[in-house]
């Protein structure tokens, strides 16, 4: 029961092996005293579950790269992001991530809470988590003191002023082991101009003041974003949104682990982690103060080929109806670095045209519209209609004739890049078929293009080929490498996907590998 930064598993043993008690298991505070439990800071417990996470990653054989990026599953960002974020986690600080809209921001935000250790010691009733050592330890308490709502429930008669931390008798004070969720120890607040003080403060429980009577007693007060993220990780979405009222709120809790309640005569703890994002445009937004007591991370758009291909393929999940060949996918991504490259961020109502959340969304449109037509296989025509609807779905229309410029833009931008894109992730896909798989045998590559050509468009001919295995054997590895790569639904004809894939090299390729054709990482 000493380390309980792990999180428990139901054999009774945490990730490190160490034992852990159940969720809901009931103890006293003299208990976890004799068991030697400590109070811990919720930079603490975090710091302590990324370097327990990255040693057994190391112990497994991964990279010191490859074991921080383990941390963070869910997205796919720049090793040098990763460092930074790590390292201000291990630092203890408090943390916001900025740049441009569709970045990631978020989704980041949310992996740290996944990586935050929920499972903790709580007195038993607090609504605010108390860890029960703060009630009658007086070194833990000067660290973490209790809320007043726990002062005054061990305090003799009821009287606040009366508690004192070595006159409480721990074998008093009920302890359980609960897992931190939404509410209780983790909060999410979304910035915006109504956002007021209270909101982070709490209000009044008008059924908890009918029984009371005194509005300002703390027993009356329902916790806001602040108190209800005591011990864990608050999660503050667009902070240059937030009024500076309420950002001076949220200051006096990263700058004292405490806050006073406009409602309440007392102070409650609001100790915890925060983890906040902003756009670029809402970045003067943020007060000085504030600001200074945050570190600031970039969280830019991935300008490297491979990682917005993983993106796609982390965000779009399996075929489900027809398929979206590699070919277009590739070809998707590639018109959407192409926008970053050439169009600037700075006018937000095109900001989101090139987020990740496009590059994701042109593989679900192209799907859509594949799947509306009736076509098993997606076609180059339904990869720029996708296109279009996904970037054109992306500018914020602010008014009509605005909507419309932008849309032009889209239109003429998608007419000059979609078809370069094809050709080129066409090549690469022919390329990485025959080095790898032909080893640059042009006999086998000129045999196997006979083949496909006659299989292309003979439905007959590829209905023979599962059982007619002499049949076409030039093709065959094709065959094998299309099946391996490609995420077909159990639906799916194997044969069909290849020949599709192969219409798109015939199309769009010379079966030929120049230099400027190399599998690099460079966008188009």
């Amino acid at each position: 029961m000493a380390t309980l930064c792990r999180r428990p598993v139901a054999t009774g043993t945490g990730a490190t092996g160490s034992k852990v008690p159940s969720i809901g298991a009931k103890a006293t505070a003299r208990q976890l005293q004799d068991s030697g439990v400590r109070v811990e800071s919720p930079q603490d417990r975090l710091r302590t579950e990324v370097l327990g996470r990255i040693a057994i990653a190391r112990k497994d054989g991964l990279s010191r790269e490859a074991a921080v990026r383990s941390l963070f599953p869910k997205t796919i960002l720049p090793d040098s992001t990763y460092d930074d974020l790590v390292t201000g986690l291990v630092a203890g600080a408090h943390l916001l991530f900025f740049g441009p809209s569709g970045a990631g921001k978020t989704s980041l935000a949310k992996e740290v809470w996944d990586l935050f250790p929920k499972d903790n010691w709580v007195v038993q009733g607090c609504p605010v988590l108390d860890h029960p050592l703060s009630l009658c330890d007086p070194e833990a308490a000067e660290r973490f003191a209790p809320c007043p709502i726990c002062r005054r429930r061990f305090a003799p008669n009821g009287e606040v002023a009366a508690w004192a931390p070595d006159r409480t008798d721990p074998n008093q004070v009920p302890a359980e082991f609960v897992r931190m969720r939404e509410g209780f120890g983790f909060a999410r607040l979304q910035g915006s101009s109504e956002v007021f003080p209270d909101h982070l403060t709490g209000n009044i429980n008008l059924r908890k003041l009918e029984e009371i009577g005194d509005p300002m007693s703390p027993l009356v007060l329902e916790p806001g974003k602040l108190l209800q993220a005591n011990r864990g990780l608050l999660l503050v979405d667009e902070i240059g949104k937030l009024p500076l009222g309420t950002q001076n709120v949220l200051l006096q809790a990263l700058q004292e682990g405490t806050v006073t309640p406009s409602k309440s005569r007392e102070t409650f703890p609001a100790s915890f982690v925060a983890v906040c994002t902003s756009n670029l445009s809402d970045l003067d937004n943020i007060n000085d103060p504030l600001s200074d007591r945050l570190t600031s991370l970039h969280v830019g758009f991935n300008p490297q080929h491979a990682p917005n291909r993983q993106i796609v393929d982390l965000g779009a999940g399996a075929w489900t109806s027809a398929v979206v060949p590699e070919i277009l996918i590739d070809s998707g991504v590639r018109v959407i670095e192409a926008w970053r490259l050439r169009v600037s961020d700075d006018n937000p109502d095109i900001g989101e045209v090139g987020s990740n959340r496009t590059l994701i969304d042109v593989a679900h449109r192209t799907n859509a519209i594949a799947t509306l037509a009736g076509r098993p296989f997606a076609s180059p025509d339904d990869l720029k209609a996708g296109l279009l609807h996904a970037m054109r779905g992306r500018i914020r229309a602010r008014s009509g004739d605005s909507f419309r410029q932008n849309e032009r833009r889209v239109i003429n931008f998608l007419a000059q890049h979609t078809e370069p894109a094809l050709r080129r992730s066409s090549g690469v896909y022919w390329c990485r078929f025959f080095r790898s798989i032909l080893k640059e045998n042009e006999g086998e590559g000129k045999a196997l293009v006979g083949e496909g050509r006659r299989l292309l468009n003979d439905a007959q001919l590829r209905s023979q080929l599962p059982s007619s295995p002499e049949l076409f054997p030039k093709f065959r590895p094709f065959l094998a490498y299309v099946s391996q790569r490609e995420r077909l639904p159990d639906s799916a004809n194997a044969v069909d996907a290849a020949a599709a894939e192969f219409g798109l090299l015939d199309k769009y390729s010379v079966f030929s590998c120049s230099p400027e054709e190399a599998d690099d990482d460079a966008p188009l």
